[in-house]
């Protein structure tokens, strides 16, 4: 296929990495970076040499030979600059979370017209364990599915000595706190290895911010959390169970699950490896039995390496990347309704 012309916008710790991946893939030619900050600039230049360096995301939406961005800047002014680009005919795909809520994944999706454009939250759907085991779930292999459970705690380190973020815990720049930094990663790698088909109806959710014991580990002035836990109740009656922490006065540790009817599948979000996958399966005579999930050469489809790449070859194979706008929406929803139910303390129910 003929290389996509990508520009970057955003040249922090996250643009550096989608540079890195335009700069060594195949099907992706680099031709501009923009940033505001000048040393992010000299560092991207420096690295990676794009043919063209801009200040400003304007400049850059201008330039006529850019045909698809990536935006990797703070949430807070994403859509914003999406629009712009849809205006501008460029194809775009944005960093996770997709946006501050879901009205404004909304104005996107309205304003994509026939473009392509998606969300990095699926980062973690195309190791050979993750396709697998979307083979497995939506093929029927476990059943009718009851549980769909994620678990992942991570107690405080020590205390630091180099500054924090400040965007990283602060609601008005990043949206919220460790929901939209990595609940948002969870709730696309769930949806998506069960192939997208449970429809999500009911929420009910707490959130905590960070123990007074460790304020000093994060930047003066956050106010988002850093532990939620969430139950959201699908169309089907399938149950969807959320938690994730990080500052916890407690042990590090990670739990996935999947529990059908017929069978369960025991994962871990970040570990490619389908041997480290435990497969139940049952029959009426023996009961359940357990073994790692049988791998095989490859799995149907193409699969690209990471978002960007499935993103560049989603627009020269006229598709939406694995997680489009409309499957960004549906963990905005449910972001949003966690949100809200924590607030409340009452469910809250998500519309179609």
């Amino acid at each position: 296929m003929d290389p996509v012309r990508v520009g970057v916008i955003g040249c922090g710790v996250i643009g550096i990495r989608h540079l890195s991946i335009a700069s060594e893939t195949a099907h992706i030619e680099l031709v501009a970076a923009a940033d505001m900050i000048e040393s992010y600039r000299e560092r991207a230049s420096e690295r990676f040499n794009p043919p063209k360096m801009y200040t400003n995301d304007v400049d850059l939406l201008d330039d006529e030979n850019v045909e698809a961005v990536v935006l990797a800047f703070p949430t807070q002014y994403r859509t914003e600059v999406a629009l712009r680009a849809f205006e501008r005919g460029k194809h775009v795909l944005i960093e996770k979370p997709i946006a501050m809520n879901s009205d404004e994944v909304n104005q996107l999706i309205d304003a994509r017209g026939e473009l392509v454009s998606g969300c990095c939250s699926s980062r973690n759907r195309f190791n050979k364990a993750a396709r697998l085991a979307t083979q497995l779930i939506t093929s029927g292999g476990l059943g009718e599915l009851r549980t769909v459970h994620c678990r992942a705690k991570r107690g405080c380190g020590k205390q630091p000595n180099s500054p924090r973020p400040d965007w990283r815990l602060t609601k008005a720049l990043n949206g919220g706190g460790i929901l939209v930094n990595w609940g948002c990663y969870d709730i696309d790698f769930l949806l998506g290895i069960t192939g997208w088909k449970l429809k999500p109806k009911t929420v009910f959710a707490q959130t905590w911010t960070v123990p007074p014991l460790f304020e000093s580990h994060i930047a003066p002035g956050s106010d988002a959390e850093t532990h939620y836990l969430a139950l959201v109740r699908c169309e089907d009656g399938t149950a969807i169970t959320l938690e994730r922490g990080e500052f916890m006065a407690a042990t590090s540790h990670s739990d996935w699950e999947i529990i059908g009817s017929e069978g369960a599948l025991k994962l871990n979000m970040g570990d490619g490896n389908p041997e480290k996958v435990q497969h139940s399966q049952t029959t009426t005579e023996e009961g359940v039995s357990t073994n790692p999930l049988a791998d095989t050469d490859d799995t149907e489809g193409p699969h690209y390496a990471n978002p960007l790449t499935d993103f560049a070859a989603a627009i020269r194979e006229n598709r939406q990347p694995i997680t489009g706008l409309e499957q960004a929406l549906v963990v905005q929803q449910i972001t949003d309704a966690i949100y809200a139910s924590a607030e409340s303390g009452t469910v809250v129910e998500i519309e179609d």
